[in-house]
C-alpha cells in the first residue's frame, strides 16, 4: 500500500476556544485524540506509513504520536515552517518523504472506505491524480462537485451549481508531479492542485459509498464520537 500525507497544519478556528490550547489532532473523541482512531483506521485498511504535514502546534502532535509504533505504524514528520503553506505547498515540502505515489487525507477526516480498491483503480488509471467523490446532495456537508458517467465534470468549492449533487470525500492519491509547478515556499491549497490536474485531464475519480466522518465542526465531533462509542472501538 501507499504511504499517506495526514494534512494536519491548520490553525481550526471554526472549533475556537478547543483549539487555542491543542491542535484539532489531539481535540479528544470518545475518550482519546482523534490521530490515535485516524491512525488505527488507517492501519485497519492495510496501511503501514504516514507522513503528518504539521504546523500549528504541530510539536504536540509529535509528542503524542512519537515514530507510531504504538498503532502499527511508521510515522514520519514534514513541519511548515513559520508561514503555513496552504494544503498543496505543505504536500510540495512533505515529498521527499512520500515518494511516488500516495494518498492524502485531511485531519479532521475519518474515512472507512477500502483504501487498497481506491489504491488499485487509480494505479490503473494512469493519471496524476485521483479524487475520491460521495453523492451527498448536501446532505453531510456543501456539495462541490459536478460527476457524471464516472468522471468529474466541475470541482469548486466556491462557485456552486445546481448540478453538483457529490462531494470531495477528503481522500485523494497522487504522483509527484501533480506538485511540479509548485516553486519552494510557494502558499496553494489542494483545492488549485486537483482544478489544474481536471484542466489537463489528469484527475480520475472512484465513486465511494460510504459516508465520510469529521471533526472540522462541533456536531461532527458528537457524530463521530457516538460512531466509534456504537462500534465497540472505543
Amino acid at each position: 500500500m501507499f504511504p499517506a500525507a495526514i494534512l494536519t497544519g491548520g490553525l481550526a478556528t471554526r472549533l475556537r476556544p478547543i483549539t487555542e490550547t491543542i491542535p484539532k489532532a489531539l481535540i479528544d473523541i470518545a475518550g482519546e485524540p482523534f490521530i490515535a482512531h485516524q491512525l488505527r483506521l488507517l492501519h485497519s485498511r492495510g496501511l503501514r506509513r504516514v507522513v503528518l504535514c504539521v504546523g500549528h502546534m504541530g510539536e504536540r502532535i509529535r509528542e503524542f504520536v512519537g515514530d507510531g509504533s504504538a498503532f502499527g505504524m511508521d510515522v514520519a514528520y514534514s513541519f511548515d515552517g513559520p508561514v503555513l503553506r496552504g494544503t498543496g505547498g505543505a504536500l510540495q515540502q512533505a515529498l521527499p518523504l512520500l515518494g511516488d505515489q500516495f494518498f492524502v487525507v485531511y485531519g479532521d477526516s475519518y474515512l472507512p472506505c477500502d483504501y487498497a480498491a481506491v489504491q488499485g483503480f487509480f494505479e490503473a488509471s494512469g493519471k496524476q491524480g485521483l479524487m475520491t467523490v460521495f453523492r451527498n446532495h448536501g446532505q453531510w456537508d456543501t456539495s462541490n462537485v459536478e460527476f457524471e458517467d464516472g468522471r468529474i465534470v466541475v470541482y469548486d468549492k466556491k462557485l456552486r451549481s445546481p448540478r453538483m449533487h457529490y462531494i470531495d470525500y477528503g481522500l485523494g492519491l497522487f504522483r509527484k508531479e501533480a506538485f511540479a509547478g509548485i516553486g519552494d515556499g510557494e502558499v496553494k491549497d489542494l483545492a488549485a492542485v486537483y482544478q489544474e490536474l481536471l484542466s489537463r485531464s489528469e484527475l480520475a475519480a472512484y465513486e465511494i459509498q460510504e459516508r465520510f466522518y469529521e471533526i472540522g465542526s462541533f456536531a461532527g465531533m458528537e457524530e463521530l464520537s457516538n460512531l466509534l462509542r456504537s462500534d465497540g472501538q472505543v
